[in-house]
């Protein structure tokens, strides 16, 4: 099969090769590829920023969402059979999107939404999983509350908008004025121009935020919740509460300790909860995701689509961070 590689960690270009196509285990499908989508954790994981929670063997491919078919299964696979259409975000330790083929656990696996083609359904799974564990597993975000989301025109901010609004809140989000008709159209109530406003000023007293930039904007958010409130943050730092609670062990939890010593004096002065998201596969989140899809009640947002030879273009243009929702990768 085709696949997109790097050797090695750092700041280096991926690369066409050809390899063999994955052996698959009994409780695993063999998934032919049809589109992936290019997301930030795919550079942090190139340039090794992540080595401290999940590390790679090199040669490595990248990728970590995708639509397809389902070209064989394993002898205990229950759930699928050869030929259904499906969309998933593979476990951390078996990546590899940007490529012809993956195998990938059962569990992982969701039915594709009905109504969208492969490209459209390869923009959900990282962000949809995402957005729905900050939401609902950390934050418990109510009916009522106040959430600010940050950078609302991403890839996370626009499919997080739209699901803060079908749990029945009241979203505030930064956008520049391009991205600010497209927020407003997925339900945004406050849109705050991050070019010549300060949000830190402006919003007050809010139950909930979730960061997706991490750095100065994760540190300044602190200031927008109310005393009881809840961040999370998916580019901030990981705490000693994350390393306990996925049981890293006493080392790795003392660096995380020490890492987000900032953030954990920030919590303690603003009488808040702060915690880390590191998301997780599930098949069973994506069915309920794929359900709100097909129902009309959320829909993707994809900026730019790119043939599969020009993956490598796709994360650059990625990492230069003005895409209006997702950047696809078409794989056949």
């Amino acid at each position: 099969m085709k696949a997109m590689i790097i050797d090695r960690y750092g700041q280096v270009p991926m690369r066409l090769v050809n390899m063999p196509t994955p052996e698959i285990g009994d409780n695993e499908v063999l998934a032919e590829i049809h589109a992936a989508s290019i997301n930030p954790i795919d550079f942090k994981i190139r340039d090794g920023k992540v080595k401290l929670l999940v590390k790679y063997n090199m040669p490595l491919i990248l990728g970590n969402d995708f639509s397809g078919v389902v070209a064989e299964v394993g002898a205990k696979v229950t759930r699928f059979k050869v030929g259904d259409e499906i969309y998933a975000r593979p476990r951390k330790s078996k990546i590899g999107t940007f490529a012809e083929y993956i195998a990938i656990h059962e569990e992982d696996i969701a039915f594709k939404p009905k109504n969208l083609s492969f490209e459209e359904a390869a923009s959900i799974p990282l962000v949809g999983l995402t957005a729905y564990q900050a939401l609902t597993d950390i934050l418990q975000l109510q009916k009522g509350q106040k959430i600010f989301i940050q950078a609302g025109a991403g890839g996370v901010g626009t499919f997080a908008i739209q699901l803060a609004k079908l749990m029945g809140a009241t979203v505030a989000t930064t956008a520049s004025e391009a991205g600010a008709n497209l927020v407003t159209s997925l339900g945004a109530d406050e849109i705050i121009n991050y070019k010549s406003e300060k949000f830190e000023e402006i919003l007050k007293n809010y139950d909930a935020v979730f960061d997706t930039l991490g750095g100065e904007m994760l540190e300044k958010s602190f200031q927008v919740l109310k005393s009881g409130g809840k961040m999370v943050s998916v580019s901030g730092l990981p705490n000693a509460r994350f390393g306990r609670e996925n049981g890293f062990g006493f080392f790795k939890t003392l660096l995380f300790a020490i890492a987000s010593t900032k953030l954990t004096k920030l919590e303690k002065k603003h009488k808040v909860h702060y915690s880390f998201l590191f998301m997780k596969p599930s098949g069973e989140q994506l069915r309920l995701i794929a359900n709100y899809i097909e129902t009309g009640k959320i829909k993707p947002i994809i900026d730019r689509v790119f043939p599969f030879e020009d993956a490598q273009k796709a994360l650059e243009y990625a990492e230069l961070g003005r895409a209006k929702g997702k950047i696809i990768v078409k794989i056949r």
